[in-house]
């Protein structure tokens, strides 16, 4: 009798213990659900991934920077991807895997305009909001492309200012990034177009290379243009990568005002090149700011506030209010004109990004 006693103590003393640990359980649970739907508009456990074109490229870097400030301040959970490549091969095993992870946004930087299609479709199919900044794809593999500055703008931009380094006379290069890069191949066409103006009459282009957006490639790439065209005047790199690479060699090798360089880069990497009048101005644009808007774009979609078509509105954090506008291919948010850096301002931006 005395063992039943001792029993019954303590089998009553277990069971007290499982229903406060199980009051405690209850309480906690109701803690975090009542979180969620406090806050007005934040974005609770969602995560939002981005996969950009390659790992290792400071620009792509700062982008992804500004993308995870964005999702952080909505609450969520923000991704970052990249494959060691620029290729398609890698974006979509990385995309795949994201998939199965069942995230809640995809933000695309393509490494190719078509060739992802088949797997953002899939992810859209699966409820992933799906959308593109920097680079596009097509229409039907996103509900919105994030754009960083009008294409044609960028491309006669850059033509403008390199017939001014070059007094509209002589033969003229483009160092692009991929051969499949939708926004570099539209800022050419629209370079083309540009350079049919009758002032640029004098001025020929030689040629399209391409560095993939790898510092060695790039390299190569440059001192290529060099050796096959001893007469070149310029060189016209719309990518970060391109602009430094090209900005090294012709320093390297004391070509200083004999042949120039511009187009798009990093005030970080360029302002030696600037002072140095190897490239007397180049254009860009916050990439922070550029994966901020993405970001909020990302969260706004997720949300439901906007659903990629023409006249949405939504407001991205501390840059504003932005609105969903038509192109000849899909719908597209736009963050602004592209920004001349110059011996003038390289100082005060150098150490920004």
């Amino acid at each position: 009798m005395k063992k039943f006693g001792i029993l019954g103590i303590v089998l009553t003393a277990i069971l007290a213990l499982l229903v406060a640990c199980g009051d405690q359980g209850a309480a906690g649970g109701s803690e975090e659900g009542s979180g969620g739907d406090t806050g007005g508009g934040d974005d609770g456990d969602k995560r939002h991934a981005i996969v950009f074109k390659s790992t290792g490229n400071p620009f792509g870097e700062k982008l992804m920077e500004g993308f995870e400030d964005a999702v952080q301040e909505a609450g969520g959970e923000a991704i970052l991807r990249a494959p060691e490549q620029p290729t398609v091969e890698g974006q979509i095993q990385i995309i795949e895997e994201l998939i199965s992870q069942q995230i809640d946004s995809l933000t695309i930087v393509g490494n190719d305009y078509d060739g992802l299609e088949p797997v953002l479709t899939k992810a859209m199919d699966r409820g992933i909001e799906v959308l593109s900044t920097d680079s596009a794809v097509n229409e039907n593999s996103r509900m919105v492309h994030v754009n960083q500055a009008d294409p044609e703008a960028i491309g006669r931009i850059q033509i403008e200012a390199v017939a001014e380094m070059i007094d509209y006379e002589g033969e003229i290069a483009v160092l692009s990034a991929t051969s499949q890069a939708s926004n570099q191949n539209l800022w050419i066409e629209w370079m083309k177009k540009e350079l049919e103006n009758a002032d640029y009459e004098n001025m020929e282009l030689v040629e399209v290379t391409y560095g993939d957006d790898l510092r060695d490639k790039s390299v190569s790439e440059t001192e290529a243009l060099l050796q096959s065209y001893p007469d070149l005047k310029a060189i016209i790199a719309p990518t970060t990568v391109g602009i430094a690479a090209a900005s090294k060699v012709i320093t390297d090798k004391g070509l200083q005002g004999e042949v120039v360089v511009t187009g798009l880069g990093l005030p970080s990497e360029m302002a030696e090149y600037i002072q140095n009048e190897v490239s007397p101005w180049m254009y860009l644009w916050n990439p922070i700011e550029l994966g901020y808007l993405a970001g909020y774009t990302a969260v706004a979609l997720s949300d439901g506030e906007i659903t990629g078509d023409v006249g949405d509105t939504f407001e991205a954090g501390d840059l504003g209010s932005y609105e969903v506008t038509e192109t000849e291919d899909g719908t597209e948010v736009l963050l602004g004109d592209p920004f001349r850096f110059d011996i003038d301002n390289i100082d005060e931006w150098k150490d920004v990004y």
